[in-house]
Parts: structure tokens; sequence; C-alpha cells
């Protein structure tokens, strides 16, 4: 009975969550304007709309650029991050690391809007670079969190064999550890690009006038004859967060298999 129970909880909650999701290539393929049943049949028109909508390609292209220039951005300090606190002891490191991972627990419109009184009060005019530097920030907790795990993975004798064989610390870091950790880096690269290309807050506080994906989608919100294309755009977005996060588990569990460490679940 229990276990009838928690699988009609299961199977209830799944089509909770993912319902909408599946809902958006139905009507994206639907003919007709208004989104409801019955659908009144199959077409392609929406999504040819969606290619020549020079708005929408300015809109892409920014968030393209933004989530690509975050994503290395994120990646890159946050090798740095999981290194230093996974193999080094210094003074203040809880501390340290426990302010680097508060964008995981703060409000992401707290941070949106500390980050514009900040910007306007230097000086900095709001643009793609500003969303870059907000995706970022948000971005790094989730790539240490990713890169953490696999630098913690690695067997320090590998490290010392190396050492002991003539290698400096670069030297030892670049192509021992490294190649070892190259699984991880690539999970935490592509989780960063999916978070930065549909994150909306900052974007709509530090975009300016620049378009994002998720700013465009909200904006034609508000036009009923909008709706199909933005239905059509939604379904290409799923794809695309689909097939990134297929790809960064696929190389997390190489990782977890390369390593010989017990897979805990990951994404998927």
């Amino acid at each position: 009975m229990k276990g009838g129970g928690l699988r009609a909880y299961a199977i209830a909650y799944l089509i909770f969550l993912y319902a909408p999701i599946l809902l958006l290539p139905i009507f994206a393929f639907n003919s007709g304007t208004i989104i409801a049943f019955p659908l009144k049949g199959f077409t392609t028109e929406w999504f040819g709309q969606m290619v020549a909508n020079a708005t929408l390609r300015r809109a892409f292209t920014n968030s393209l650029i933004i989530a690509v220039s975050s994503s290395i951005m994120a990646t890159c300090l946050g090798i740095f991050a999981a290194r230093a606190s996974t193999r080094f002891n210094f003074p203040g490191k809880p501390g340290i690391m426990g302010l680097i991972m508060l964008p995981l627990v703060l409000p992401e419109i707290i941070v949106a809007m500390s980050l514009l009184v900040v910007l306007l009060a230097i000086g900095v005019q709001l643009s793609i670079f500003t969303v870059i530097l907000g995706h970022t920030l948000i971005c790094l907790p989730y790539a240490i969190a990713i890169l953490s795990t696999a630098f913690n993975s690695l067997d320090k004798s590998l490290e010392e064999a190396a050492y002991d064989l003539g290698e400096t610390k670069w030297s030892a870091f670049r192509l021992v550890i490294l190649p070892l950790v190259m699984p991880g880096i690539v999970s935490a690269l592509l989780m960063s690009f999916t978070i930065s290309l549909d994150e909306f807050i900052i974007a709509f506080f530090l975009a300016g006038n620049e378009p994002t994906l998720p700013t465009y989608i909200f904006s034609q919100l508000r036009f009923p004859k909008a709706i199909p294309v933005i239905m059509s755009l939604g379904t290409v977005l799923v794809v695309m967060s689909i097939v990134l996060l297929t790809i960064a588990e696929y190389f997390r569990r190489r990782g977890v298999a390369r390593t010989g460490q017990k897979d805990h679940g990951g994404f998927l």
C-alpha cells in the first residue's frame, strides 16, 4: 500500500513538473494562434517567423555571447577556487569560501539590485558586459561545487609522483591534474552556460537597452499573436538545455569512472 501511494505521488509530481514543458512543442506546431484545445492543425510557420525576427536574432546572439563569456569566466575562476579549497589550508578559508558560495542562497533580485546600484555608482554603463559580470557571479558557486568534487576525487599520490619525476608545480598541474579533472571542467562549463542562457532577473536589471532571450520573451508575452512564436522559441531552448545537461552528465560520469569513485548521482 505504501509502495503504491509513493508510486502514485511520484507519477503525479512528474506530471505536474513536466506537463507544461511537454505542452510547448504541441502548441509550437499548432496552426492556431490561441493556446487552447482542440488543436487546429500542424504547421511550422511559427518557427519560420522566429528565424525571420531580427530582434529575436539579436537577443539570441546577445544571450550566446553572455552565456559563453560568463561560463568561461566562472569555470576558470572556479578551477582556482576549487583547487585552493581542496588542496590548501589558509587563514579565513571557511569564511572566504562561504562568501564565494553566498549567491547560491541569496535571492537573485537582491544580487541584481545590489549590482545595479554599485555599477551605476561607479559610472559603469549598462551593457552586455555588465550582464556577463552578474552571470559570472551567479554561475561561479555552481562551477565550484562541480569542480570541488572533481578535485576531491583526485589521488594525491599521482601529483606527488609527478613531483618526484622532476615536474614543477605548474607542469604537474597542467600535465597531470587538469587532464584528470577535465570531465568536471566540461560539466562546470556546460552547467554555467545553461544557467546563464536561461537567467532572467540579472539580465533584466543589468542589460540596459540590449535584449537577451529571457527579457525578449518577457516583453512579448503582452501580445497574444506573438505567443505561438514564443512557444517555438521555448521548444528550441528546452531542447538545447536537455542536450547541454546530457553532455554535462556524460562528462561527470566519465570523470567518476576515470577516478574510480562511487557515483552518488548527478544532474540526471
